[in-house]
């Protein structure tokens, strides 16, 4: 019997944990190296004497691809202790004039508010925006989450190609948006989810609507526990698989064998070596390329283009109940372009920020102690820029992170007790922050970016950085800066494309199905039929035309 392939991989955040178990499953020997001490990354839980907060995502979308990974490992959500809360509503949009709107699954509830501001022919209007984002995601899913771009003409193949005006690539959310909603208000509301990608929706692709036709659609959902218990009950199956996890144990570097050019492994910061056949690599790509490997020009040119945004996230721990905000609330600024302006143009935090305040004790009272709840607060904000990046200030733009925290802070208590009457400030018992310089140096992000590469239209498909290095052999990669990007469910659906490539390139059998959705057929009464055609009807239109035309051609 030969012996099992063994493989390395670096980091535990979603795309390692993932592709652990798949691997594992598929017969490999596999060693799991993280440098923090808890495992999921930037979805890990920090606490606080009773208090739990989401560090990262705090909301699930695309649930899907979440049940999907688990039944490809042979189990389900709900056989793991998962237990999915839906929130509803999924937001509550507040306005500078004291207006808030409600966003929801709930189609009657959205009829109402569609119509309040743009009239009964709104509905319509919003309807027709449903049915492209419809069409962005269901393309999406299919010819790009489970394809793999590794070269330019895989944008070329005749499964794709058909689908890219339909994507709209080449034109903003925003613009998208102005064509359905007439009014500032709603094209806000439909457009602030680009911050999921780390873009402004004045640059993202139209494309990316999809991220709120999904929450439109199937919902947001909570893991009651935490995000993490997501991420938690991946390990535990990859250790069923006979996954070894080796915690607070950082990398110096890939081990390449100069000769044959491959991936032999790693070099730990204590300067133990572990030998492998494949490496895949799950820190952040640019750091990787820069950090973790030989100096190339692969390595120069990632550090060259365009990063995503940052955040200044707050945790504060309450003393009490704060029944003035839901479970997800967004805070638009009033001058909405020029806030992003500052962030994406500028690397600032605007003038007056939009920010988004999630209190997972709304809808998980585990999340805090009784009668207290728990808030989370992310200001998005620019990245750290190069020079004076670490030490936070920069001679030409001024990035003094010690005076924008403190900005931050107070933009948010301001606005918070203007638009809902809560007075925040006062009841904060406890708080815990995390900056572009926390972010970078907690999770080795380039720059402080918190979704790694941006999402421009010549940074995804083949412009984005392969699954596979280009000259090491054995060296493969996943993650929020590879194909096909970020976000835990798109770095889940990466994670599928990564291991199969592996498998492929070894020869190997894929244990998991392709991934195709399956109707349920139980008995006859789902059988799929043709439509049928009333021949009576038509005969009686045919002769209706003709005759109508036999007028008009008389009359002349």
């Amino acid at each position: 019997m030969s012996k099992p392939k063994s493989v390395v991989i670096v980091g535990a955040g979603t795309g390692g944990i993932a592709s652990a178990a798949r691997l594992a499953k598929a017969g490999f020997r596999v060693t799991v190296v993280e440098k923090n001490d808890h495992t999921g990354g930037r979805c890990s839980l920090i606490r606080d004497d009773g208090h739990r907060f989401d560090q990262g995502p705090s909301l699930l979308l695309l649930p899907d691809l979440f049940r999907e990974a688990f039944i490809d490992l042979d189990t389900t959500l709900e056989a793991e202790g998962v237990e999915l809360v839906k929130c509803e509503p999924n937001y509550n949009v507040w306005f500078g004039d004291g207006e808030c709107i409600e966003l929801s699954t709930d189609v009657a509830k959205m009829k109402t508010t569609i119509e309040r501001w743009e009239g009964k022919e709104g509905f319509e209007r919003y309807l027709a925006w449903m049915q492209e984002a419809h069409v962005h995601y269901e393309a999406s899913v299919v010819h790009v989450l489970r394809k793999n771009f590794s070269t330019i003409w895989a944008m070329a193949r005749p499964s794709f190609l058909p689908y890219l005006p339909a994507l709209h690539p080449f034109e903003s959310i925003w613009n998208r948006a102005a064509r359905y909603f007439r009014t500032e208000r709603l094209r806000r509301a439909f457009t602030f989810g680009s911050m999921y990608m780390g873009m402004s929706p004045f640059d993202a692709p139209g494309t990316y609507s999809l991220l709120q036709y999904t929450e439109l659609a199937e919902g947001i959902w909570y893991p009651k526990g935490g995000f993490h218990v997501v991420l938690d009950a991946l390990v535990r199956v990859g250790e069923r698989f006979g996954v070894e996890y080796r915690l607070s144990t950082p990398v110096a570097h890939v081990n390449v064998d100069g000769y044959s050019k491959r991936a032999t492994g790693v070099t730990l910061a204590s300067g133990e070596v572990l030998n492998a056949d494949i490496v895949l690599v799950n820190a952040d790509l640019v750091y990787a390329y820069n950090e973790l490997l030989p100096s190339s020009p692969q390595a120069s040119s990632l550090s060259q283009k365009p990063a995503s945004c940052s955040s200044i996230s707050f945790y504060w721990s309450m003393d009490k109940v704060i029944p003035e905000l839901h479970t997800h609330n967004v805070f638009l600024a009033d001058d909405y372009k020029d806030s992003f302006d500052d962030i994406f143009k500028r690397q600032l935090i605007p003038k007056e920020p939009s920010f988004y305040v999630n209190v997972p004790s709304r809808v998980d009272p585990t999340a805090a102690p009784t009668g207290k709840d728990s808030v989370v607060v992310l200001v998005p904000c620019g990245h750290l820029l190069e020079g004076g990046a670490d030490r936070g200030l920069n001679p030409q733009n001024a990035q003094d992170w010690q005076a924008m925290v403190s900005k931050a802070r107070n933009a948010v208590f301001d606005t918070v007790r203007v638009r809902t009457g809560a007075d925040l400030q006062a009841h904060i018992t406890n708080e815990i922050i995390n900056t572009p310089a926390s972010w970078k140096e907690r999770f080795n992000l380039d720059k402080g970016a918190i979704l790694g590469l941006s999402h421009s239209f010549f940074n995804v498909l083949s412009f984005r950085p392969g699954t596979k290095h280009s000259d090491i052999k054995s060296l493969y990669f996943v993650g929020a800066s590879t194909h096909p990007g970020t976000g835990v469910p798109i770095v889940l659906a990466g994670s599928k494309i990564t291991t199969g490539q592996i498998l492929d390139d070894l020869g190997m059998v894929k244990p998991w199905s392709p991934g195709t959705h399956t109707r349920k057929m139980v008995s006859s009464l789902d059988k799929e039929g043709k439509v049928p055609l009333d021949l009576t009807r038509s005969i009686v239109v045919l002769l209706v035309l003709f005759l109508l035309a036999l007028v008009l051609y008389t009359s002349r």
